[in-house]
């Protein structure tokens, strides 16, 4: 089935989000994931950081903070450095220079936009941050139910070929 007929399919009295739910039940983390890798490479969704700064608007603390060290593992000591994540140092203080994991009051301090900039970086310097995401964020389906009809029905579609 095309992501067109799924979406007109969906679109017929069924609850996206419901109805997603249950096929990413059945998927399991791993086709969740795999799903995930697929919407944040496809150009028929918005930007991997634009979906990612999304899903860490609606994030608790403690995703929020888990999400932005993977992210800033990802690029490495190098573009810490660098200066290429702009005012972020600022804001997190010496956790970025020392090492330290970003806390969850830290990450309440960082606004959506800025971690849209932070994995755009990211995935440019290092590809590999857009399967490490997916895996954390295929552990938090329900925030990835706010990724827009579009995301979910072609995420929807993936998995269905699984």
């Amino acid at each position: 089935m095309g992501l067109g007929n799924l979406m007109g399919a969906l679109g017929g009295g069924g609850n996206l989000e419901q109805e997603f739910s249950q096929i990413a039940s059945q998927a399991g983390q791993g086709g969740l994931a795999s799903a995930l890798t697929h919407a944040f490479n496809s150009d028929q969704t918005p930007p991997f950081g634009q979906m990612v700064g999304n899903m860490f608007n609606n994030s608790n603390p403690d995703q929020k903070a888990g999400i932005l060290n993977r992210i800033l593992a990802s690029v490495g000591p190098q573009i810490l450095a660098s200066g290429a994540l702009g005012s972020l140092g600022g804001l997190l203080g010496g956790a970025l220079h020392s090492g330290q994991p970003v806390t969850p009051e830290q990450a309440q301090q960082i606004s959506p936009e800025q971690v849209q900039e932070i994995a755009a970086t990211a995935q440019k310097h290092n590809p590999s941050i857009v399967d490490q995401a997916s895996d954390f964020y295929a552990k938090h389906p329900t925030l990835v139910q706010g990724l827009g009809a579009a995301a979910l029905a072609m995420m929807m579609s993936h998995m269905s070929k699984k």
